[in-house]
C-alpha cells in the first residue's frame, strides 16, 4: 500500500473525546456527535525535511541505538545482511527475447546489477552474466544515490533483437523515479533518448519513437492522490507539455493509466479509470490508432468493482461483490472468461472457470500459450489449476504442494515459439529454502513436461528442531481465523517463550508461508539465557486475501476492527495455550500493518509486551491529505465525512492515546524518503507518546529507502535487526 504526513499546536493531554453515536426520537438515521478535537501539538513535524524536525528525528535516533545492546544489534545486523547479500541466493528472472533478465544485489554492488544471461548458463551453479547496468557506478558518475526501480523493455519488429528500454530510477527509493531510455545491446543510456524527470511516473512503449506518458507536467496533471492524472502521447525529440493529452480522469480519482499492448495480432490501446483501490473503468480504443489525434473509447461494461483482465482474443473478469450479469449472479471472487469481441459487440455470456467456496480462494493467473494457470488458496495452503481454453477451460490440478507451504505458478514466456507453454513453479515455506522449478505443459502436439527443480535457495539456520503449525481461532463476532506458529518441536507450554507475532490484514494482501533466513537467525534459532527460543507467529486476519474478496471486505472502513480483533483473539489463543504470556509476546507490522499494531498499543495494550511498528500509519485524522493518502478511502473512510470519521476514530492510534495507560514497550520507525505514507505519523505518534511522559517509547528515522525504509541490503539488515533486537530484549531479557 501507500500513504501520509501531519501538523503543530499545544496540548499534551492524549487525544480527543471518543465519538458517541445518538439516534433522534423520530428514529431518523444515526447522527454522529462528536466533541470538538484539541489542537495538534505536532503540526511542526509534518516539515519532512525541516531543519528543526529533522534535527529531532536524528535526536531520537540515538536514544534508540543507545538503547540497545550494541554487541547483539551489530552481530545481528551482520548476521542478517549476510544472507541477503549471499551469492548462493535464487536470481529471479525475467524472460525476454532469448535472454532472462535479473535486477542482483551483494557485498559488492549494494546497489545492484542490471544484468542479463542465457537459459544454458542461468541452469549452472555459476551463471555468466552479462552487466547491463552497475548502478553503484552509475550513482557515483551522477552523484546521487539511485536505486533502480524496474525496467520496461520494448517488443521488437518481428525479426529484430529486443534492444531498448526505459529504466526507472529513484534518486532516494521513493516511488518518484525518473524514467530514462537505454540501449541493452550497447549497454548506455541512449544519446538524445526518453528522459523524464523525477515523478511518479506510469510509462508504456507505444513503438521505437513513442511512448504513452503519464507523470508530472504542472497544475492538474496529478490526482489527490499523488498520482497521474492525464496520459499522453509522446513522441521522440518532443517537449512533454506538448505532447498531446489522450486520456483523463477526474482529479478526486486515484490514477489514469494509458498502455499500449504489443502482442502480435492483438495489438490496441488500453485506458482505465483507477477509481480507487478497488474499482476501476477499462476502456479498449476504437476508430483510431494511437498514431492519430486520438483514439475513441469503448467502456467494457461492467460494474467498477468488477477486475477486469485482457490476453490476447479473451477477456476476464473478477468481481469484489457479488454482480448480477443479465439475471445471473456472479458470486465474488469467481473468474469468469469471454471472448472480447465478442463481448464489445453486446454478446454477454461468460463461462465460469473458477468459483470460490468458504474455504478456497483464487490468488492469481497465469497464461501460457495454450493454458490458463490459477493459484488458489484452500485454508491458506496453495494448489495450482490448469485449465484448458480449447477444452471448455476444463482444468487438472497440479501434483499436490508441500503441506503448509506456498505454491507460485507463472508462465515462462507465453510468445515464445518454443518455450509458450512452459511454465516457473516457485515453492517456499517457513523451514523450506525456496526453490524454483520449470515444467512445460502439454499443448497441439505435445506431451508436456514435469516440473524439475532448476535453483534451491540456500539454508540459512537449522530447522531440524522445529515446526510449523495451523491453527484456528474465533475472533469476537464468532468468525474462525487461522494463523501460522513456527517454533521448536519440544515447544513448553508454560507462557515464558519469547514470541512474535505479525500480520497486515488490508488491501486483500494475503500472508503465507515463506522462507525467511532473516526470520530464521533474528528469532527461531536465537537463544535466551535459559535457552529458549523463539516462536514466530503470521495472523492470516480478515482485510487480507486469504478467503476472497470477502474475507477482505469484512474489515472495510466502519468494519475495519474486525481485523483488530481477529489478530487480538490470536494474541488471546497464544497465551490461553500457554505458548506465551504478556511479559514474552510481542507484535510487529509494517505500513498498513502498521496501523494494525499501532491498534494494538492503544486498544489492547495488556495483551503485549513490545510493539514494533514500521512506516506506519497513525494519524487517520488527516491521512487522505498526506501524500498517497487519498488513495485509501476505499479501505479506511473519508475523515472529513463527519459520520465516517465518527468509525475512523475509533481506529486512529493517534487520537485513542490515553494517559496514565500501561503501554506495552514501542518502537516506531519509518524513512524520511518514503512518500507512500511518509515519516510524519511515526514522527507525531511517537512525539505525542513522549509527552504524555510513556517512557518505554523509542522513534527510528532512515533517511534513505522509501516506502521500504532500506535502499540496499545493509539498510534493509539494519532496519530488520532495529526490530528484532529491540523486540528480543523487551521479550526475552
Amino acid at each position: 500500500m501507500s500513504d501520509p504526513r501531519a501538523t503543530s499546536a499545544a496540548s499534551t493531554s492524549s487525544s480527543s473525546t471518543p465519538a458517541t453515536t445518538s439516534s433522534d426520537p423520530a428514529g431518523s438515521d444515526p447522527i454522529a456527535t462528536i466533541a470538538p478535537e484539541p489542537a495538534d501539538e505536532f503540526l511542526w513535524l509534518e516539515d519532512i525535511h525541516g531543519t528543526e524536525p529533522l534535527a529531532w528525528a536524528e535526536q531520537e535516533n540515538a536514544r534508540t541505538e543507545a538503547a540497545l545492546d550494541a554487541d547483539a544489534y551489530d552481530h545481528l545486523r551482520e548476521q542478517i545482511l549476510a544472507v541477503l547479500d549471499d551469492t548462493a541466493k535464487i536470481p529471479d528472472v525475467t524472460k525476454r527475447g532469448p535472454y532472462y533478465y535479473n535486477f542482483w544485489r551483494d557485498e559488492t554492488n549494494p546497489r545492484g546489477l542490471w544484468r542479463r544471461t542465457t537459459w544454458a548458463s542461468y541452469q549452472q551453479e555459476q551463471p555468466e552474466w552479462d552487466v547491463l547496468l552497475d548502478i553503484d557506478a552509475l550513482a557515483a558518475a551522477d552523484g546521487t544515490p539511485w536505486v533502480f526501480s524496474g525496467a520496461n523493455l520494448l517488443r521488437p519488429e518481428p525479426g529484430e533483437p529486443w534492444r531498448r528500454g526505459l529504466v526507472k530510477l529513484s534518486p532516494d527509493g521513493g516511488d518518484a523515479v525518473r524514467v530514462r531510455e537505454f540501449d541493452v545491446e550497447d549497454k548506455a543510456f541512449v544519446a538524445g533518448g526518453f528522459d523524464l524527470p523525477t515523478a511518479k511516473t506510469q510509462v508504456s512503449w507505444v513503438d521505437a519513437d513513442t511512448i504513452f506518458v503519464g507523470t508530472d507536467v504542472g497544475p492538474g496533471s496529478m490526482t489527490t492522490s499523488s498520482y497521474p492524472r492525464t496520459g499522453r502521447r509522446l513522441t521522440r525529440g518532443q517537449d512533454l507539455t506538448d505532447a498531446p493529452v489522450l486520456w483523463e480522469v477526474p482529479e478526486e480519482h486515484l490514477m489514469a493509466v494509458l498502455a499500449h499492448d504489443r502482442t502480435p495480432g492483438f495489438e490496441r490501446d488500453v485506458a482505465v479509470d483507477v477509481i480507487d483501490f478497488f474499482r476501476s473503468r477499462t476502456h479498449v480504443a476504437r476508430d483510431e490508432s494511437s498514431g492519430g489525434s486520438g483514439p475513441t473509447w469503448q467502456h467494457i461494461d461492467v460494474p467498477d468493482d468488477v477486475n477486469i483482465d485482457l490476453h490476447q482474443q479473451w477477456l476476464l473478469f473478477r468481481p469484489q461483490t457479488d454482480w448480477d450479469h443479465d439475471g445471473t449472479t456472479v458470486p465474488a471472487g469467481t473468474l469468469a472468461v469471454a471472448p472480447l469481441e465478442a463481448f464489445l459487440a453486446g454478446q454477454r455470456e461468460l463461462t465460469t472457470v473458477f468459483a470460490p467456496d468458504e474455504r478456497t480462494s483464487l490468488q492469481g493467473w497465469s497464461w501460457t500459450a495454450n493454458h490458463l494457470i490459477l493459484t488458489l488458496l484452500t485454508d491458506v495452503a496453495s494448489r495450482v489449476l490448469v485449465l484448458d481454453p480449447s477444452a471448455g477451460f476444463t482444468g487438472t490440478e497440479l501434483p499436490d504442494a508441500p503441506e503448509l507451504s506456498t505454491v507460485h505458478a507463472a508462465a515462462v514466456d507465453d510468445e515464445d515459439p518454443e518455450d509458450g507453454d512452459d511454465y516457473w513453479l516457485t515453492v517456499s515455506g517457513f523451514l523450506t529454502p525456496t526453490t524454483l522449478q520449470r515444467g512445460r505443459l502439454g499443448g497441439t502436439g505435445s506431451e508436456g513436461e514435469p516440473a524439475r527443480t532448476v535453483k534451491t535457495s540456500p539454508s540459512f539456520f537449522d530447522a531440524d528442531d522445529l515446526q510449523v503449525e495451523q491453527h484456528f481461532v474465533t475472533s469476537a463476532d464468532g468468525t474462525r481465523v487461522p494463523y501460522f506458529q513456527i517454533g521448536p518441536k519440544d515447544l513448553e507450554l508454560d507462557g515464558a517463550n519469547p514470541t512474535l507475532l505479525n500480520g497486515y490484514g488490508g488491501f486483500e494482501i494475503s500472508r503465507t508461508p515463506v522462507y525467511s533466513g532473516a526470520i530464521g537467525r533474528s528469532w527461531l534459532t536465537r537463544r535466551t539465557a535459559e535457552g529458549r527460543r523463539g516462536v514466530y507467529v503470521i495472523a492470516n486476519i480478515r482485510g487480507g486475501g486469504e478467503y476472497g474478496p470477502g474475507w477482505h471486505r469484512a474489515a472495510l472502513q466502519a468494519n475495519r476492527p474486525r481485523a483488530y480483533e481477529d489478530f487480538a483473539a490470536v494474541a488471546q489463543d497464544l497465551i490461553d495455550r500457554g505458548v506465551t504470556s504478556r511479559a514474552h509476546l510481542g507484535c510487529s507490522g509494517g505500513s498498513n500493518g502498521g496501523l494494525l499494531v499501532g491498534n494494538m498499543l492503544t486498544t489492547y495494550p495488556h495483551l503485549f509486551g513490545a510493539i514494533s511498528c514500521g512506516v506506519p500509519l497513525l494519524d487517520m485524522r488527516r491521512y487522505t491529505k498526506l501524500s498517497a493518502g487519498y488513495s485509501w478511502i476505499a479501505e479506511y473512510g473519508d475523515p472529513d465525512d463527519p459520520e465516517q470519521w465518527a468509525f475512523i476514530r475509533t481506529f486512529s492510534p493517534y487520537h485513542n492515546l490515553v494517559p496514565g495507560t500501561d503501554y506495552p514497550a514501542t518502537l516506531i520507525y519509518t524513512a524520511t524518503s518514503d512518500d507512500r505514507v511518509g515519516p510524519v505519523q511515526a514522527r507525531k505518534m511517537a512525539a505525542r507518546m513522549e509527552a504524555m511522559g510513556v517512557e518505554n517509547v523509542w522513534f527510528y528515522e532512515a533517511l534513505e529507502g522509501g516506502h521500504a525504509a532500506a535502499s540496499d541490503n545493509r539498510q534493509a539488515a539494519q532496519m530488520a535487526a532495529l526490530s528484532s533486537q529491540f523486540l528480543w530484549q523487551q521479550l526475552a531479557g
